[in-house]
Parts: C-alpha cells; structure tokens; sequence
C-alpha cells in the first residue's frame, strides 16, 4: 500500500464524488474496490468518507436534484495559500464556481474552470491533508486533464499551481504533458482535440488502479455500470473506461505497464 501524508504542492491531493443515489454509489464502489463508508456529522453537511483499508481515499456528497450538474468525479489539487491560488486563476482567466470556503477544522476548498473550460478543485489541507492512499488496487492511480485548450492549459497550470512539466509526447497523435516532482510524475494533461467528442468538454479524469482490469470492468457491468471504453493494452498498461450506475465516469488502470 503506498501511503502518503501530505501532497506536493499543486499536485492531486483529493477526489470526490457527486452522486444523485449515494447508498447505490457506496454499494457499487465498496463491491468494486472494496471500500467502506463513513458517514460525516451535521457540520460537514452529510459528507461522506470512503476508506480503503484505514487509508481515506476518497469523498461522497449527495448531488441534489436541483443543482444542474451531472454526477461526476472531481479532482483537487494542493494550495498553501488557497486565496493567492484563486486569485492568480481569476487573474488568468479561469472562472470561479465556488470561491475559499473552510470546511471547519479540515481546510479549505475552492473551484475553478479554467480557461480550457475543465473544472477543478483546490484544497488547502489543515486537519485533513487529502487521500492517504494511492497508485495501488483500488486506490486513486492516475489523474488527468483531457482537454481542448492545451496550449493555453498548460502554462495556466504551471503559473498558478507552480507547476515543474516534462512534454512527453509533441506529435499530432500524442501531446502531452506530465507534472513531476523530482522523479515522480504526479498528474497529466493531453492534447484531446483530436479525439474528444463533438459537445463533450474539457474534464479532468481519475484513474483507479486495478488488479485485473478486464474482471473488474465485468464486475461493473453485473453492478449496473456502464462500459465506456473496453479494456486496451497501451505503453501506459491496461486501460479502460466506464461510468457507475448513475452514470459518473472514471478510468481504470493495471498496476503495471
């Protein structure tokens, strides 16, 4: 289990959901990736925590029916000062959905879009540093910005979060780049211009790890989710892509390439 007790700054610290059925998201992820449930008191607004292990991985908040968005998977990112954070996205063009807000002793978050039109969390962590648990069996793996503004996305992320980058990949078939610290890579951004569907925006996705892609995506498909993109072999490992039964998408990953 790779453990860790704070993130890097301006790195993926924390993942949510926002589920429209939260006892059907909890059962369907618990089954999936073995996780249990905590459920938060009154201050945290029936917030809810998703363990794997003694490892908090993950949050879970009722999406109601009158808020517009989609169910859907979020990704955070580390501030140590989230108001220079929000207003350095502000200043380059980014929209605020939600401005700072202290999440009591926890810390605090804010969210962005930013100029390529992907939504984004940032957390400043007091009490609560973000997911303990990651690059391993159902843990998050991987996060990753798909999106259709990558010569204007990528020095937005290096400006404001204070990204280090390496390019990757610089063709028409491949662009992308990698946000590292020291030897580690810690999130990605692609160029999707070339393969995003006519209407779908720009999105930030997660990756779970998996032991056995190819038996948990027909897991997923027994629980009432939905195959999105079916198990391929790629220099990366063993990738797939569904959406939970009330249609939140994610990504799945072997363990090694």
């Amino acid at each position: 289990m790779a453990t860790r007790y704070a993130a890097p700054l301006g790195a993926p610290c924390w993942i949510d959901l926002l589920s429209s059925d939260p006892d059907r998201a909890i059962a369907f992820y618990s089954d999936i990736f073995g996780w249990r449930a905590e459920q938060g008191g009154a201050e945290y607004g029936g917030y809810i925590s998703l363990f794997h292990g003694d490892d908090i991985v993950a949050g879970l908040m009722k999406n109601e029916a009158e808020s517009g968005y989609p169910d859907e998977w979020s990704t955070y990112l580390s501030s140590s000062d989230i108001h220079a954070t929000v207003s350095a996205a502000e200043s380059a063009s980014a929209t605020i959905l939600l401005p700072p807000m202290e999440v009591v002793s926890m810390g605090t978050m804010a969210m962005i879009v930013d100029p390529g039109g992907a939504s984004v969390g940032v957390w400043e962590a007091k009490d609560h540093p973000g997911f303990a648990a990651h690059g391993t069996a159902g843990t998050p793996f991987w996060h990753e910005l798909h999106t259709r503004d990558y010569p204007v996305v990528v020095p937005f992320y290096q400006h404001v979060f204070g990204w280090q980058t390496e390019i990757t990949g610089d063709t028409d078939e491949f662009r992308y780049t990698v946000q590292v610290s020291g030897p580690d890579q810690l999130a990605g951004i692609m160029d999707a211009r070339g393969f995003l569907p006519e209407g779908m925006p720009s999105s930030w996705q997660v990756y779970f790890g998996s032991a056995d892609v190819d038996a948990t995506l027909a897991r997923i498909a027994l629980l009432g989710g939905t195959i999105v993109e079916d198990a391929e072999d790629t220099p990366f490992g063993r990738l797939a892509g569904a959406t939970d039964p009330t249609g939140a998408y994610f990504k799945l990953t072997s363990l090694t390439p």
